[in-house]
C-alpha cells in the first residue's frame, strides 16, 4: 500500500509560515524582519509559492501587499495545518505510556478453550493494553475481582451483588451439547430429557451453581436421580464418549475440538425441543468501563462456534 500517495502537495511548511507573515504584516519588508530574512529573500520565497501552486497569493500595491481570494484561503488553511504538523512532532517525541495492565478470570474453564489467544490478539490490536488471563482465579472470580486481583471477570452462573464498584453487562452466551460415540443407541434417537435420564452422563468437575443450572434448564422442576462419570481432564470426557460409556455434556466450544475432525467418530446432539444456551456475562470496576466495551466486542468475536451439530 503506497501511503505517500501518487500526488504530492506543491507547498511546503516555509510557504505556510511565510503567506501568514506577509499576511500579519502587510509587506515584504515586516515579514523580513519577523522571519530573519532579506527583503528580497522574501520576495523571491513568494514568487516560488505562487508558481508552485500556479495562482497568484498577493496583490502588489503602493500601500503593500493584500492576500487574493487563493490568498485568503490559503491563510484560512494554514494555522490548523501547522498545528497538527506541531502536534504529530510532540506525539512522536513523547515517550511511550505504559501499557495499562488488565486480568481476565473466567467461571468456567471451558472459556479457556479459546481465551488466552484472544488475549493474544488483543495485545497486537490494542498497544496500550497489556491483557493477561488470570486462571488461577477461575474457583471464585468474584472474590478475586472483589479484591482487585484481576480486573475483569467473565461469569456464567455466580450472582454479582449490586455496588462494590462492579459492574456487568450481558456478553454472550455459548451451546451446552451432548457428545456422544456413534454407536450410542441415542445417537439415532431423539434427545429428550427423558431420555438422557436413563444415560450416563460424562462430565468434568462442575461447579455445584453450574449443575443447578444444568438440572433446572433439562429437567425444569423434575428432578431425576442421574448417573454421572466425573474426569477432571476434557480430553478423558471426550475419550470416554468415544469408548461409549456414556454421554459427554459439554460446551460447543469443547465440542468442536473433537467431532469437526475427519476422523472423529462422535457425533453432537442438542436436546429436540431447545438448546441449552448458557448465558455469560461480563463483570468489571467501574474505573474500567471503556476498557471493558473494547473487550466485549473483541470477546464477542472471539468465541469460537460449533459449524456442524446434529
Amino acid at each position: 500500500m503506497n501511503r505517500i500517495g501518487t500526488v504530492r502537495p506543491q507547498l511546503e511548511v516555509r510557504d505556510l509560515e511565510l503567506v501568514l507573515a506577509l499576511a500579519d504584516a502587510g509587506s515584504t519588508a515586516g515579514a523580513a524582519k519577523a522571519l530573519h530574512l532579506t527583503q528580497s529573500a522574501v520576495s523571491r520565497a513568494l514568487g516560488q509559492a505562487e508558481a508552485r501552486v500556479g495562482v497568484c497569493l498577493f496583490e502588489r500595491s503602493a500601500r503593500g501587499l493584500a492576500p487574493t481570494a487563493a490568498g485568503r484561503r490559503l491563510l484560512a488553511g494554514a494555522p490548523p495545518l501547522l498545528e497538527q504538523l506541531r502536534e504529530l512532532e510532540r506525539a512522536v517525541a513523547a515517550p511511550a505510556p505504559t501499557p495499562q495492565r488488565v486480568r481476565v478470570v473466567c467461571e468456567c474453564y471451558t472459556a479457556y478453550r479459546w481465551l488466552p489467544s484472544a488475549t493474544a490478539r488483543m495485545r497486537e490490536r490494542w498497544s496500550d493494553l497489556q491483557v493477561e488471563v488470570g486462571a488461577e482465579h477461575t474457583g471464585n472470580p468474584l472474590r478475586a475481582l472483589a479484591r482487585g486481583q484481576v480486573d475483569v471477570a467473565l461469569l456464567t452462573t455466580s450472582e454479582l451483588r449490586a455496588g462494590h464498584g462492579l459492574r456487568q453487562q450481558p456478553l454472550f452466551s455459548d451451546e451446552v451439547v451432548f457428545v456422544m460415540s456413534k454407536r450410542h443407541p441415542l445417537a439415532q434417537r431423539r434427545l429428550t430429557p427423558t431420555a438422557l435420564s436413563s444415560a450416563v452422563l460424562i462430565t468434568g468437575d462442575t461447579p455445584a451453581a453450574e449443575a443447578r443450572w444444568f438440572m433446572r434448564a433439562v429437567f425444569g422442576r423434575r428432578r431425576p436421580k442421574l448417573d454421572f462419570l466425573r474426569f477432571p481432564l476434557t480430553e478423558a470426557v471426550m475419550d470416554a464418549a468415544c469408548a461409549g460409556m456414556g454421554v459427554a455434556v459439554v460446551s460447543e466450544w469443547m465440542a468442536s475440538a473433537y467431532v469437526e475432525r475427519p476422523e472423529s467418530e462422535l457425533v453432537v446432539r442438542r436436546l429436540t425441543a431447545k438448546r441449552l444456551e448458557r448465558p455469560w456475562r461480563i463483570a468489571y470496576r467501574e474505573e474500567l468501563a471503556s476498557v471493558a466495551e473494547r473487550l466485549k466486542e473483541a470477546l464477542r468475536a472471539s468465541a469460537p462456534r460449533l459449524q456442524a451439530v446434529g
